[in-house]
């Protein structure tokens, strides 16, 4: 039995982007343990419908939407989650877009969106929600969605690779930060490898190149028939959480797999090289 059956057995969970995908199974974990889930979503429809989910099966649940890319939205969930159910004890920083396409013929409006969803909404919902965090005295989580694609590179995802670059640098330094207060926060970097979720669904690339939907068709495919189930890397992630690792993984492997490339990388100093793998995906 994981250590999320005791340290989340209770208490305000808060995830963004809650309406599907990881999200969702989050959501539906939290509630499964007994905390009471904020599900946060800029889609209310989608987020309702996960919090008719969790309630069905007896937990607790609050549907808020919320567009993580405005700074004064995440302010606003912040106020009304402390209004409504007091501290918060998890808060998971996983909404998150993909965008593909070659960065010159991708949209100014579809970078900015990636850009202000993937970075400054978990920027954002860290400083909302962490100094009432800090006031409360009480033991805490942060969760930060990262990805595998934090410690590698690939064409034509460049968009939502460097953001998750971000997202670790930012999750790192708030580790730190942490530390320097003293403060009772545990600080989580979450990379998921290969889960089936709907993050490369045809109906997600709104505003990519027309280019795109290639691309977007086969990472889906790859993820349908090779990801992890979704519910079962939830539940690794939520365990990994609960034991206060800053390292969270759904497969380890396959994360230590894109370290160590970087890492060759790094000590070699070459160009970057495409292997074959990659040109038949995006080609």
């Amino acid at each position: 039995m994981g250590r999320d059956v005791e340290v989340f057995s209770h208490g305000v969970a808060v995830i963004t982007g809650a309406g599907a995908g990881i999200g969702a199974g989050l959501a539906r974990r939290a509630g499964a343990l007994g905390m009471t889930v904020v599900v946060a979503d800029v889609d209310l429809d989608r987020a309702q419908a996960i919090t008719g989910e969790i309630r069905a099966a007896g937990g607790l649940a609050d549907p808020i939407r919320v567009d993580v890319s405005r700074a004064e939205e995440l302010d606003r969930l912040a106020e009304t989650v402390h209004a409504r159910h007091g501290d918060v004890r998890l808060l998971v920083n996983n909404a998150g877009i993909e965008t593909i396409g070659y960065s010159w013929e991708i949209p100014a409006e579809r970078w900015d969106a990636t850009l202000d969803i993937n970075v400054h909404g978990v920027v954002h919902g860290v400083r909302a929600f962490a100094p009432r965090m800090l006031a409360s005295g009480q033991e805490a989580w942060i969760a930060n969605l990262a990805s595998m694609g934090a410690f590698s590179v690939m064409p034509c995802q460049t968009a939502y690779i460097m953001t998750k670059h971000a997202v670790q640098a930012f999750s790192e330094c708030l580790y730190l930060e942490m530390q320097l207060k003293g403060a009772p926060i545990h600080v989580c970097s979450i990379m998921p490898g290969m889960l089936k979720t709907s993050i490369f669904e045809a109906s997600a690339g709104a505003g990519e190149p027309p280019a795109a939907a290639t691309h977007r068709r086969k990472m889906f495919e790859m993820m349908r028939d090779y990801g992890m189930d979704l519910a079962e890397g939830c539940q690794r992630i939520m365990e990994q959480v609960a034991e206060g690792r800053f390292w969270v993984h759904t497969q380890p492997d396959m994360t230590m797999s894109a370290i160590e490339s970087r890492i060759a990388f790094f000590n070699s100093q070459q160009p970057p090289v495409m292997n074959e793998a990659v040109r038949e995906l995006v080609d």
